[in-house]
């Protein structure tokens, strides 16, 4: 008998389902010579500690360094304390009856890291010695799903994604474990002060943000506006400086020349430049990147946008949602004209894949080299039926992003006019010549968004025009804007630095903080610690995640991009980096915040007490 285990119950039905597999037993599903089994996502987890003989929260505990780590059967909390989880006890049980019944096991848990790390867990804890092979796939499709049994890999192959994946979980522990009893046992709280590696320089991005915006104090500034007519066609000009000093502007505001009554003079171009500028068509959704367009468009957390598309995988409507990868290779490119084919009646998108059949497709998503263990997500071809509008909405934008990613560039034309006039004035205006990816969904440009001027008219270098009305400009300086679930996404991914350009920002995607598939998780933590809130669409401090960022911010452990490095090495180790050398160099991080954390906790209790002004609204 085969046995085949996978991640959750509904990819085991699925996965039955394409085999004919139909006879329901106790904890599995059987037929056709195969038996369907499955986890419940992580059944297991590394043991706590006091497993180890850490018994107490004490501080020659400290820190906490096993020698060989522990699994542990997830566990429930009851009114009599955690205990092991029956259910997690019970399928176990099954699954090692079925491994010791096999005469093959086929791994088919979730095709990434988080997938391996469940399989390979269960694997160990039931010392399981049997060769096993792996179902890799991204698409639920019955075809996909056929396809991969066909083409079943080695389970030795993917040893350094469970490396990756295993160290990954070691550090969380070592980090978690060790600084939240640090600075609870040093700030003599009363309650748990939750600390981890990926969670606490996300809350220091959150306070310090919201700390800068709250002691931000506007400054005034002054420019100078002109409106000037050609032919009948009126444009605005701003002053190219700006003037903190009231007087100096109003001095060269009295110099613009107005029109006098029946002679027409004012404003004198001093130069025209008109230059066209192609914008390439954005890259296919990752996650993050579509957990983004999602909260901008319909406000869904990131944890929502998640859920939904992981159900549109399930139902075979999507590919594999928790990649981190942007790009397509040759061989799926080579599907993607049926793809934008079957979507030629679509009431909204039917007219852009119409004319994608007419044109040669923009391959900038094209690239195998960039592909990671799954590429970006697309849609399968799996007509949806009887979605919900949630549903139907991300599914959408993941259609949408199909036709933009593969749609001709925009092509515009900006146009820049220097005028003078007492002073220097610059005119701007964009206009679009051929709409080009942004046609699909009709997008405005964003950076037409500050122009003052629709379109500007054609004018000559030395001409001189009227100039119908001069405005004196009053303006503050702005903070920056609170994080909400898109801007810390795109923050995320590069370990805090602000960085615009697509492409730019996924080549670092290694070096950010979690990933596409945890990032979630992380806000969804921090809520739960009563460390953030949402606001509206913002995500801002609480007292409580304000006070032990306090006491944190200058610390290792609050530190986004040395955090964010610890990403790129689990990246190496999937890729055969040493395991060894980043076990060093976490056990020797996990001292050093340690002993920071014992230190600087003094005090911290006593700001812990809630105030009336737990977070004032910026």
């Amino acid at each position: 008998m085969k046995i085949v285990i996978a991640e959750k119950p509904s990819v085991a039905r699925e996965l039955a389902k394409v085999f004919g597999a139909t006879a329901k037993k106790d904890g599995y599903i059987e037929g056709k010579g195969y038996s369907f089994t499955w986890a419940f996502g992580h059944l297991l987890q590394l043991a706590p500690p006091q497993e180890y003989g850490f018994i107490g929260w004490r501080r020659q505990h400290l820190p906490m360094l096993p020698a060989k780590f522990k699994l542990a059967i997830r566990k429930i909390k009851t009114k009599d304390g955690f205990v092991e989880d029956p259910g997690v006890r019970k399928q176990l049980d099954i699954i090692k009856k079925l491994f010791d019944e096999s005469t093959e096991i086929i791994v088919a848990t979730d095709a990434g890291r988080e997938g391996e790390l469940i399989f390979r867990y269960i694997y160990y804890f039931l010392k399981c010695k049997k060769p096993f092979k792996r179902l890799w796939i991204s698409s639920q499709t019955d075809e996909a799903i056929k396809e991969g049994f066909r083409n079943l890999k080695p389970g030795t192959d993917y040893d350094t994604l469970f490396n990756s994946a295993h160290c990954r979980s070691e550090s969380d522990w070592l980090v978690g474990m060790n600084a939240t009893q640090a600075l609870s046992i040093s700030a003599g709280s009363r309650s748990v002060l939750s600390l981890g590696r990926v969670q606490t320089p996300t809350l220091a991005m959150i306070c310090s943000r919201y700390i800068e915006i709250k002691n931000f104090v506007p400054q005034l500034y002054y420019q100078l506006g002109i409106q000037l007519d050609k032919d009948g066609q009126l444009f605005k000009a701003v002053s190219v400086a700006n003037f903190n000093v009231k007087e100096e502007a109003q001095a060269l505001f009295d110099k613009i020349e107005d029109v006098p009554s029946g002679f027409p003079r004012g404003g004198r171009i001093l130069d025209v430049e008109a230059k066209p500028r192609k914008e390439p068509p954005p890259l296919l959704h990752d996650l993050s990147s579509l957990q983004q367009e999602a909260n901008k468009r319909k406000g869904y957390t990131a944890d929502q946008t998640l859920n939904l598309l992981q159900n549109l995988y399930e139902s075979k409507l999507v590919s594999y949602p928790r990649t981190g990868s942007r790009y397509i290779g040759d061989d799926v490119f080579a599907g993607v004209p049926q793809l934008i084919a079957q979507l030629a009646s679509h009431p909204d998108f039917g007219k852009s894949a119409e004319f994608l059949q007419t044109v040669p497709l923009n391959k900038r998503s094209v690239n195998a080299k960039k592909v990671t263990d799954h590429h970006a997500i697309l849609p399968t071809g799996v007509s949806p039926q009887g979605l919900s509008s949630d549903r139907q909405a991300v599914y959408d934008m993941v259609v949408a992003r199909m036709l933009e990613a593969f749609h001709q560039e925009c092509v515009k034309e900006v146009t820049k006019i220097t005028i003078e006039s007492g002073s220097v004035f610059i005119a701007n205006g964009t206009v679009i010549r051929s709409a080009g990816w942004r046609s699909v969904l009709n997008d405005k440009d964003e950076e037409k968004k500050d122009e003052d001027n629709p379109s500007l008219p054609k004018v000559k270098k030395g001409e001189e025009l009227p100039i119908v009305e001069k405005v004196f400009l009053e303006k503050q300086t702005k903070p920056k804007s609170l994080y909400n679930e898109a801007s810390l996404l795109k923050a995320l991914e590069t370990s805090g630095k602000e960085i615009e350009d697509e492409e730019l920002r996924y080549a670092m995607k290694d070096s950010g903080l979690g990933t596409p598939a945890t990032r979630a998780s992380i806000i969804e933590t921090l809520i739960t610690r009563e460390y953030i809130q949402r606001e509206k669409r913002n995500l801002v401090p609480t007292h409580k995640g304000l006070a032990v960022y306090d006491v944190v911010k200058d610390q290792k452990i609050a530190q986004a991009e040395l955090t964010g490095s610890w990403e790129k090495r689990l990246e190496e180790i999937r890729s055969g980096a040493s395991v060894t050398d980043f076990k060093a160099e976490i056990s020797e991080y996990t001292r050093a915040i340690t002993n920071e954390l014992l230190a600087a906790g003094a005090g911290l209790a006593a700001r812990l007490e809630p105030k009336k002004e737990d977070t004032a609204t910026v």
